[in-house]
C-alpha cells in the first residue's frame, strides 16, 4: 500500500506492506471496520485511552476556585494549572507523533499514559502553584503521544468509510473523561480537598491505561523507519501550504478556545451569587459532557446529511446559540446554555478532526498532530484569556471571547464554501452547504 493508503508518513523510509488479505465479504481491504474482526476491542481500547488524557488533562479545571483559595492565588493564576497542561501537550503533539513514525502508534501511547499517569500521581503533592503549573506540563508534554498518534492509527487500521465513526467514538471517550474527571473531583474535594481529588483521577487513569494496553489490537498496517528531520521539516510544510487543512487546523483551535474559556471559568461563576454552588454540584454540573459524548458519535451521520461544511456551521450556531443562553441569571437557562455548547463543540471538534485526516494524502500522524497542536493551543489560549475577561467583566466578558471565536469558525468555513466554488468553476450567488 502505498502512505496515503495506510496513512504512513512520508517521514519514514518505508518498506512494501504485507499484502492485504480477503476478508469473509470477499474484499481485499483487512483493515477493521464496524462488525468485523478486532473492532469493538480497538474501538473500547481507545475510548479508554481517550478518558484517561482528557481526566489527567483538564483534572485542575473544576477545582480552580479550591486551587486559588488554597494556594492563595488569583482565577487568572490558578487558570495556568490547565494552559501549563494543554500548552505542553500543543508544543509536543509533533515531535511526539515523529517518535511515532518510527516506533510505532501503539508502542508511543502506550508510554505517553505510562509518564501521565505517573506524573499524575504526584501531582496531589505539589508544595506551591510553581510546582503544580510545572508537573502539570509535563503531564501535558507526556499527553502529547495520544491524540496524533490515536488519529494516525486509525486512519491506517480502520477502513476510510469507518473513520468519521471511529474517530468519535475517540473523541466521545475524551468527552467521557473530561466529565467523569469533574465529576468525581467535585464530589471528592468537597469532603478531603483538591490534593486527594486529583490523586484519586489519577488512580482512574492508571486503571484505564493498563486496560488500554491489554486491549487495543497489534497494529497490521503500520510501516516503521528512520526518522529523518529534514523530510519531515518538508512534510509539515506541504500540510501548512494545503489551505484546506489550515483551514481545519484554525477552526480546531477556534472551537477550543470556546471550550477552553468556558469550562475555566464556569466554576467560579457557580460559586458566586446568585447561583453559590458548593463544590460538590459544581462538580456534577460537567454531566453535560454526555451530550458531548453523543453529539461526537454521531458526526459521520451529521456529515452524512449536511456535508462537511453544513456540519460546521451547524455546530458553531449550536455553540453560539448556547453561548447567549448562558448569559441568563437563572441556574436552568445556564445548563442548557452548557449543554449546547457542549454539543456543539464535539460535534465540530469530531468533523474538524476527521476531515484532516481524509485530505492530508501523506504524513497523516504530522498532519493530525498540527491539528492538536492548534487544538491545544486553542485551549491554552481559551483558558488564561477567559479568565482575563472574567476577572475584568464578569461572565459576559468570557462569553464575548466565546463569540468572536464562534464568529472566526463561521468566517472561515464560508471562506472554505466559496474557495470550493471558485474551484470548481461554480458562480458565487449562495451560500450552499457542499459536502
Amino acid at each position: 500500500m502505498t502512505p496515503a493508503d495506510t496513512g504512513a508518513s512520508t517521514v519514514v523510509d518505508a518498506a512494501p506492506a504485507a499484502p492485504a488479505v480477503p476478508d469473509s465479504t470477499g474484499s481485499t481491504d483487512s483493515r477493521m471496520t464496524p462488525g468485523g474482526p478486532g473492532y469493538r476491542r480497538m474501538s473500547f481500547a481507545l475510548f479508554l485511552a481517550g478518558v484517561a488524557t482528557f481526566a489527567l488533562l483538564y483534572s485542575t479545571q473544576a477545582l480552580l476556585p479550591l486551587i486559588s483559595g488554597d494556594l492563595g492565588v488569583t482565577a487568572s493564576d490558578a487558570s495556568w494549572t490547565v494552559a501549563a497542561a494543554t500548552g505542553g501537550l500543543a508544543l509536543f503533539v509533533l515531535p511526539m507523533s515523529a517518535l511515532s513514525e518510527r516506533f510505532g502508534r501503539r508502542t508511543v501511547m502506550t508510554a505517553s499514559l505510562a509518564v501521565a499517569v505517573t506524573v499524575g500521581l504526584l501531582v496531589p503533592f505539589a508544595p506551591s502553584l510553581p510546582a503544580l503549573v510545572a508537573l502539570r506540563a509535563v503531564q501535558g508534554a507526556a499527553l502529547a503521544g495520544l491524540p496524533a498518534s490515536a488519529t494516525a492509527y486509525l486512519a491506517e487500521e480502520v477502513r476510510p468509510r469507518a473513520l468519521v465513526t471511529a474517530i468519535g467514538l475517540f473523541v466521545a471517550g475524551n468527552s467521557v473523561g473530561g466529565m467523569s474527571g469533574r465529576v468525581i473531583t467535585g464530589w471528592v474535594a468537597q469532603e478531603w480537598g483538591w490534593r486527594v481529588a486529583v490523586g484519586v483521577v489519577g488512580l482512574v487513569a492508571v486503571a484505564c491505561a493498563v486496560a488500554f494496553r491489554l486491549l487495543l489490537p497489534a497494529p497490521r498496517h503500520f510501516t516503521p523507519g528512520s526518522l529523518r528531520p529534514r523530510v519531515l521539516v518538508r512534510t509539515v510544510r506541504d500540510h501548512l501550504a494545503n489551505p484546506l487543512l489550515r483551514r481545519l487546523y484554525a477552526i480546531g483551535a477556534l472551537f477550543m478556545t470556546v471550550f477552553g474559556g468556558v469550562y475555566t471559568v464556569i466554576g467560579y461563576r457557580l460559586t458566586e451569587a446568585p447561583f453559590s454552588l458548593p463544590q460538590g454540584l459544581i462538580g456534577s454540573i460537567f454531566l453535560v459532557y454526555l451530550v458531548g459524548t453523543v453529539s461526537a458519535s454521531t458526526a459521520g451521520r451529521l456529515v452524512g446529511r449536511l456535508g462537511r461544511r453544513g456540519a460546521l456551521y451547524l455546530g458553531a450556531g449550536t455553540t453560539a446559540a448556547g453561548l447567549l443562553l448562558s448569559l441568563a441569571p437563572s441556574l436552568p437557562l445556564v445548563l442548557l446554555g452548557l449543554v449546547l455548547i457542549t454539543a456543539g463543540f464535539f460535534a465540530g471538534h469530531a468533523v474538524a478532526s476527521s476531515a484532516v485526516g481524509k485530505t492530508a494524502q501523506h504524513g497523516r500522524a504530522q498532519a493530525s498532530a498540527l491539528y492538536q497542536s492548534a487544538y491545544y493551543v486553542g485551549s491554552s489560549a481559551g483558558s488564561t484569556v477567559g479568565a482575563v475577561a472574567f476577572h475584568s467583566g464578569g461572565w459576559a466578558g468570557t462569553v464575548g471571547v466565546g463569540v468572536l471565536a464562534v464568529l472566526g469558525v463561521v468566517v472561515i468555513t464560508v471562506s472554505g464554501s466559496l474557495a470550493a466554488r471558485r474551484a470548481a468553476g461554480t458562480p458565487v450567488r449562495a451560500l450552499s452547504l457542499p459536502r
